[in-house]
């Protein structure tokens, strides 16, 4: 009778999922397979099922995150709330260890070698970090206009980039900001963004024109608003100079960073990709071959297993940051747009399902899952068309990366099994 019971229960379960959601992320991991495969494709190396290549590896990790994600799905829902704090403390104290033991990839001190497997940990720290902001913004009576919980929800995202950014890790550090869309759903006011927004408008024309210009053009603004404000009440025309005087310390702080702080390589990449320094064989190589190989592909691709770029290799990272390149020349623009708008759907069926969740832990967490997905695809697909500078961003499910594979489908099955039980709770 006992288990008549639990296989009623894993079938009203399984009836519960969102097969959409499901449906899509499989799609996507089929897409990234071949593509990976494609992109090690040579006459010499045929065999689809090579473990010793990415492509088989990409397989093996496939299986182990499935695995793991039908865990997830079998376990009581309530142990993500519950946890949510003993996860993120174990995994800080795991992104701790990787800067002291982990081993060095691509300059980033971010990988912890288990056995024969490598892990990232900055991976499964966003999943922590996504579980123990749910779970705060979930307690009664926490309200982000109030300083005391506002402080305590930075410090949620914040505490990991710092230990990210020690792994010399930037861009899986961008990432955690991306979790800041959960607190505005939650409330926190509008100038949390204007701000951000602002110091990187200015930081980009200090970098275009340098800093003399930038403090010009500040200073006439300056000069207009307080024109405006002349007969407004005095904290008003208090908060204009408050932020003139930070702007002016955004330029020179902008400037100082740029030209003492940045290593060589990396003052490059901003250079190269802002058009003040043109780099064919240097920091712009990388995208000026992955613009060659998505412009070659045209409307309809040159065809699967037959992109010249891709089989001669012109494309450094191409199993992993710069896949998309594999998809836009031998797939061209209809391919890419194709993935593209599986991303949108994916995104799309993510924000329909938080939207409806009774609970406000499954709605925040939704939203982590959300952002997180989001920044990654937006930065991946910006540093391959020259827009983003690289910073080792990969595709989310069809990039080559074990870690970032399991990361994702652990991301994406806890919210299968949240809003699996919110439907369950009506």
């Amino acid at each position: 009778m006992s288990q008549q019971r639990i296989n009623v229960a894993n079938q009203s379960l399984f009836g519960r999922l969102d097969w959409v959601l499901v449906s899509i992320y499989f799609a996507l991991i089929v897409i990234g397979w071949f593509n990976i495969y494609s992109s090690e494709y040579s006459e010499n190396q045929k065999a689809m099922f090579d473990f010793s290549m990415s492509h088989g590896k990409q397989i093996t990790w496939v299986g182990i995150s499935l695995f793991v994600g039908f865990i997830i799905l079998m376990l009581d829902v309530r142990v993500y709330h519950t946890l949510g704090y003993v996860f993120y403390a174990v995994m800080l104290v795991l992104v701790v260890a990787t800067i002291f033991v982990g081993k060095v990839v691509n300059g980033a001190q971010g990988w912890l070698q288990i056995g024969g497997f490598q892990l990232q940990s900055a991976e499964p720290m966003k999943v922590a970090t996504a579980l123990a902001l749910a779970k705060f913004l979930s307690n009664y009576g926490i309200d982000l206009k109030t300083r005391r919980d506002k402080a305590f929800a930075f410090a949620i995202i914040f505490l990991p980039v710092a230990l990210v950014l020690a792994q010399n890790d930037t861009g899986s550090a961008l990432v955690f900001l991306a979790l800041f869309v959960m607190l505005f759903r939650q409330g926190l006011e509008p100038y949390f963004i204007v701000i951000p927004v602002w110091i990187g408008a200015v930081s980009l024309m200090v970098l275009v024109f340098d800093k003399l210009p930038v403090i010009i053009v500040l200073s006439v603004i300056g000069v207009i608003g307080y024109l405006l404000l002349r007969r407004s009440p005095i904290r008003a025309i208090f908060l204009l100079i408050v932020l003139y005087l930070f702007s002016l310390g955004v330029v020179f702080g902008v400037d100082f960073a740029f030209n003492k702080i940045l290593k060589d390589y990396q003052r490059d990449r901003i250079e190269v990709l802002i058009g003040k320094k043109v780099d064919m064989k240097g920091a712009g190589y990388n995208v000026h071959q992955s613009l060659i190989a998505i412009g070659s592909g045209g409307f309809i691709g040159k065809g699967y297993l037959k992109g010249t770029q891709t089989k001669y290799n012109f494309v450094p990272e191409q199993t992993t940051d710069f896949i998309f390149c594999t998809i836009g020349e031998e797939w061209g623009f209809l391919g890419s747009a194709l993935v593209v708008l599986l991303y949108m759907a994916l995104m799309y069926r993510i924000t329909v399902i938080a939207e409806r969740q009774k609970f406000v832990f499954n709605r925040c967490y939704a939203y982590g899952v959300l952002s997180i997905i989001f920044i990654h695809f937006l930065i991946n697909i910006s540093m391959t068309l020259g827009l983003f500078p690289v910073i080792g961003i990969p595709l989310p499910f069809i990039s080559y990366g074990g870690s970032a594979m399991l990361g994702f489908t652990i991301l994406l099955f806890i919210l299968l099994k949240l809003d699996a039980a919110n439907q369950s709770a009506y």
